[in-house]
């Protein structure tokens, strides 16, 4: 594929490509149950179980997530995304199915939520692999960007789909509901040509997949401190939210947070990709941008902080994502991709577990964890680049 002139780089450089817009309106609504299921499980669940067995439900669907992603995504890069992705979504459907015939039994609950949360399909890792068969080299940052920031939108509309599914359907509609966008997401992604004619490279593969690349490795690592930087803030923010008089502002600060990030990803993708050496920048940024938020000002000002605390976590991943590229293994691409992923999520759940107790101390300490955690980002960050081994340049897949 031809690349275009430098100053033509850019969101709309990427929306002009031929099958662009469908596959990322694909893959946002195959992606909706990210935003969607946990609200959803918890709601179905709370009408017969406490709170607190409605919350291990959700963690077990978390968990199945955890563990699926970087499994299906090494079966993506072994063979094809097609059957994979039909595959998982059709086991995450019969999970979701499980939980709805189950009200008031929390292990069978359980075992559904495990199998939803095993075969989410890796939409995610799957798009990002096909970046550079689908635009343009010079455009490729770009991509990424683009599409870290519309995640965001799947945070603030994933919750608002479950909500309307219950308000029509009651709780097990919400499960319907998610199952549903699901399938019809991944149906619709995989109609694009260079996903039925992306191949796996045929390769000798090792036990720790992309994971045997140690600068991998560790930036994987240093991903799960932001992540759990990311995670730390809804606990924290609900703390504050409940010392302003008024739980349910919560919701509107944390849109508040994603509405930054999308800001973010969009100015992101006019920047030039730069080279590894970036990532421990980008990271100090992100740091630094969850610094304000100690002074825990009235609700006006916290909102203007919570925007600026997002705009840069876009920027880290299309960075991160990039850098992965190139320092995957031949063949081992969207497993490296999930590997991030995986690596984000349970950061974040770690990170909500450790501001809990912290947040029960002083709002203002609770707020202290993201930027310490993002400390740890940056020095792994940093190691990524310093390790002597040197990184492959973007490969074209498919």
């Amino acid at each position: 594929m031809s690349a275009l002139p430098a100053e033509r780089a850019g969101a709309r450089a990427v929306l002009r490509q031929p099958f662009v817009p469908l596959v990322l309106t694909a893959s946002q609504i195959g992606r909706l149950p990210l935003g969607a299921a946990p609200l959803a499980l918890l709601l179905f669940a709370r009408e017969s179980v406490s709170l607190v067995v409605a919350g291990a439900l959700v963690a077990v669907f978390t968990a199945g997530m955890a563990v699926g992603a970087p499994v299906l995504a090494r079966a993506v890069d072994r063979w094809r995304q097609p059957p994979i992705l039909y595959g998982s979504a059709a086991l995450s459907a019969v999970g979701y199915v499980i939980v709805s015939l189950a009200p008031g039994r929390p292990l069978v609950i359980g075992l559904g939520a495990a199998l939803a949360g095993l075969g989410t399909p890796p939409l995610e890792a799957c798009l990002r692999a096909l970046w550079p068969a689908l635009v343009p080299a010079n455009t490729v940052h770009a991509a990424y960007a683009l599409d870290i920031a519309l995640q965001e939108v799947i945070f603030v509309a994933g919750p608002l789909v479950t909500l309307a599914a219950v308000a029509i359907g009651g709780p097990t509609a919400g499960l319907y509901a998610a199952a549903i966008f699901q399938l019809v997401g991944v149906v619709a992604f995989v109609r694009a040509p260079a996903v039925r004619e992306w191949r796996g490279t045929s390769t000798h593969r090792h036990w720790l997949g992309p994971l045997r690349a140690r600068r991998l490795a560790v930036m994987v690592t240093g991903i799960a401190f932001a992540g759990a930087a990311v995670g730390s803030i809804p606990v924290v923010l609900t703390g504050y939210a409940e010392a302003a008089g008024d739980r349910s502002l919560t919701g509107w600060l944390l849109a508040a947070q994603a509405g930054g990030a999308l800001v973010g990803g969009l100015l992101y993708t006019r920047a030039t990709p730069g080279g590894p050496r970036r990532l421990p920048l980008l990271a100090a940024l992100f740091a630094v941008g969850y610094l304000p938020l100690l002074i825990a000002p009235g609700t006006a000002a916290m909102t203007v902080l919570l925007v600026l605390s997002g705009v840069m976590l876009p920027p880290l991943l299309t960075a991160v994502f990039l850098n992965a590229d190139r320092l995957a293994p031949p063949g081992t691409a969207v497993e490296a991709f999930a590997w991030i992923m995986t690596a984000f999520s349970v950061g974040s759940a770690l990170g909500a577990a450790a501001a809990g107790p912290l947040t029960d101390t002083g709002v203002r300490v609770g707020f202290a964890f993201a930027p310490v955690a993002a400390l740890f980002c940056i020095a792994a960050m940093a190691a990524t680049v310093h390790t002597r081994h040197r990184a492959r340049e973007p490969r074209s897949r498919g």
